[in-house]
């Protein structure tokens, strides 16, 4: 009996240890190379998602230069990137985003503009994804690798304009879902709102979280010329959404160009969430809108 009940103490105290065991952190990979138009607000955004990786158990790395630091373009870039982040671009923070260093992270956040990958590293990236990766975006992520229509897929959209940069109010169309979770029907916002270009944006494969009330907006603003700034004839602005990428997933936010977005909870929590989703660590559902019945 001594036995019986030494055993199973030993077994007791094993058991307890391995639940004890806090979960691997997972990691995210930030990337904020901004070879078009380089946001004030990407500085805060590096500080913000790091507090929020803590928060929840991811480890957050970010490459602000994902090109040759050694071609001429790196210095005046550095330089740049510098006086409208507050951040400096040393080498310790390049790094190329292709096979080889997808291996290491678990996830992958774009907040980029112009071309921060190549050919083959877009590839890479779509094939990480598929296999099981998660991407996520915000804002900007949609103004980046016009050129690769694989990228383009990937994200969601392509952005063709912001018309309105002011106080909107937001329509939240799936709020059971994680990243849909921290706003109201009706919330007011203050951002940059994008629109988006009538391909591959698609209701058919994308499941919106978020748009604009267009009873907030102007959905007609002509300039001097007489040409309407708003170019979707269907009225659609989606602001965030989701869907399935072979095995993996896909996450897109476009809110995040002003400061004070960043610093707002509200945002951190949808933003956060939706990275969680693509991690499959949090809920919601990813049946492309214009098939869900009402």
């Amino acid at each position: 009996m001594r036995f019986l009940l030494t055993f199973a103490f030993i077994l007791g105290v094993t058991f307890t240890s391995q639940a004890a065991e806090p979960a691997a952190k997972k990691k995210l990979l930030f990337v904020t190379d901004s070879g078009g138009f380089i946001h004030d607000s990407v500085g805060l955004s590096e500080d913000v998602m790091k507090e929020l990786g803590a928060k929840n158990g991811i480890e957050v790395t970010t490459f602000r230069y994902t090109r040759d630091p050694e071609n001429k373009a790196f210095e005046p870039y550095a330089k740049s990137f510098r006086e409208r982040t507050g951040k400096p671009v040393e080498k310790e923070h390049c790094g190329r985003v292709n096979a080889e260093t997808l291996k290491k992270f678990d996830a992958v956040l774009f907040f980029t503009t112009g071309n921060p990958l190549t050919k083959d590293e877009t590839k890479d990236l779509v094939e990480w994804v598929k296999a099981g990766g998660a991407f996520a975006g915000t804002h900007c992520a949609t103004d980046t690798l016009y050129g690769e229509p694989t990228y383009g897929e990937l994200v969601g959209a392509y952005f063709v304009n912001h018309p309105w940069h002011q106080k909107i109010k937001l329509k939240v169309e799936d709020g059971k879902h994680a990243a849909g979770k921290a706003f109201k029907d009706g919330d007011e916002i203050t951002d940059e709102i994008y629109q988006f270009k009538d391909s591959p944006y698609s209701r058919e494969k994308l499941h919106i979280i978020l748009s604009v009330d267009n009873s907030s907006i102007q959905t007609s603003i002509k300039n001097k010329d007489g040409v309407d700034q708003v170019k979707r004839a269907d009225k659609d602005f989606a602001i965030a959404w989701c869907h399935e990428v072979g095995k993996g997933r896909s996450f897109y936010t476009s809110l995040g160009h002003r400061k004070e977005v960043w610093k707002d909870e509200r945002f951190q929590d949808h933003l956060i969430n939706g990275i969680k989703w693509t991690l499959k660590l949090a809920d919601g559902d990813a049946t492309p809108s214009a098939k869900i019945k009402k």
